[in-house]
């Protein structure tokens, strides 16, 4: 009888609350974006509370309707990305490495569906069972070359004018650009539960063109490889001598990111950042705005890079309250550019020089 009355009591006790975000605070201030965004979503159909969600669950959707671009709302039902969560959840509970990957790398670099300007569509379904039974009993660093092993397989390089194709877009096609392959290899590493990102220098220093690639998160530190171009390790690829010598190399982060790289500029979307230091020798563009009479300005800073015959803005920033704006650059020569009040100036800069 007492045993009974144990058994008993245990079943009906409360279970504890599973959160995706345990971060209390980061949690109070995604409540509080998804809050600012609760009418353009009530206006498309989206009411979370009716839905019948976990903590986990809710907060998971809370994190991507307060970041994602306000088309996806209108586009995608909520039914969509419970389901990429519940995917994303499965990859992590299958895949060995999905206990050691942080929750901020999760919520940045795995479960958002977007990685570019690509349509949504269903690719996490479909690479999920392609890719988990290939990588399932590798180590990670194994498994991100296996992925760009069976993105290869599927997609090569093609010159378009198509921009961005979906990732099942791509392999109904089978070709891709730069963009579309590292978008492409993002999302399947992100299926199998692999923070994964893709990075772009918006213009070579020393060549008219630029580039897009992939990063992967293995073990506390970021790996980079040509998508879908295998090579037997990783950290090598085509590009390794032109990134030593680039300017800039950067990606977007979805949502409000913290993570330890230098924060080029936020949007309500997505945290771009630096991750130059990643491929070059590097060393801050430190420039001080004033206006006529030597007073410090607080205005948008453009950075931008002599390419195609022309000064390209590689970056935006702004000013702090004393004028001064900061970029982290590869070593070489960058213009500063800002505008205030009808107003411009310039400089010519050099990368760890005032």
């Amino acid at each position: 009888l007492c045993l009974c009355a144990l058994v008993l009591a245990v079943s009906c006790a409360p279970k504890e609350k599973k959160h995706f975000i345990s971060d209390a605070e980061y949690r109070a201030q995604v409540e509080k974006d998804f809050a600012a965004r609760e009418s353009i979503c009530a206006a498309a159909g989206v009411n979370l509370e009716s839905m019948g969600l976990a903590a986990d669950e809710k907060e998971a959707l809370q994190f991507l309707y307060a970041y994602m671009p306000l088309g996806d709302i209108v586009n995608m039902s909520p039914e969509y990305y419970l389901e990429h969560y519940h995917l994303t959840m499965e990859a992590l509970e299958q895949m060995p490495w999905g206990k050691s990957i942080p929750e901020r790398e999760l919520r940045h670099f795995v479960l958002p569906v977007r990685v570019n300007n690509e349509n949504l569509d269903e690719s996490r379904t479909v690479f999920f069972a392609e890719l988990a039974p290939r990588v399932k009993g590798m180590s990670m660093y194994d498994a991100v070359l296996e992925v760009n092993h069976w993105c290869h397989e599927y997609v090569t390089y093609t010159p378009s004018d198509a921009r961005t194709s979906s990732p099942l877009a791509s392999i109904k096609t089978a070709y891709s650009r730069c963009g579309e392959e590292s978008t492409f290899t993002v999302a399947a590493l992100r299926a199998v539960g692999i923070p994964a990102r893709q990075v772009y220098t918006p213009r070579w220093a020393h060549t008219d063109s630029n580039h897009a690639w992939g990063e992967a998160w293995i073990d506390g530190e970021w790996h980079f490889l040509g998508a879908c171009e295998p090579e037997p390790v990783l950290d090598l690829a085509w590009f390794n001598a032109p990134a030593s010598r680039g300017m800039l190399m950067h990606t977007k982060a979805f949502g409000r990111y913290g993570g330890p790289e230098e924060v080029v500029s936020q949007t309500p979307c997505f945290t771009e950042i630096n991750v130059t230091e990643n491929y070059a020798p590097t060393a801050p563009v430190v420039v001080k705005v004033v206006d006529d009479k030597g007073n410090p300005v607080s205005t948008e800073v453009e950075f931008k890079i002599y390419n195609y015959a022309e000064f390209f803005t590689a970056a935006r920033t702004n000013s702090n309250e004393q004028g001064v704006a900061l970029l982290t650059t590869g070593k070489g020569s960058i213009l500063a550019w800002a505008t205030f009040e009808g107003r411009y100036g310039f400089a010519l800069c050099q990368a760890g020089t005032a």
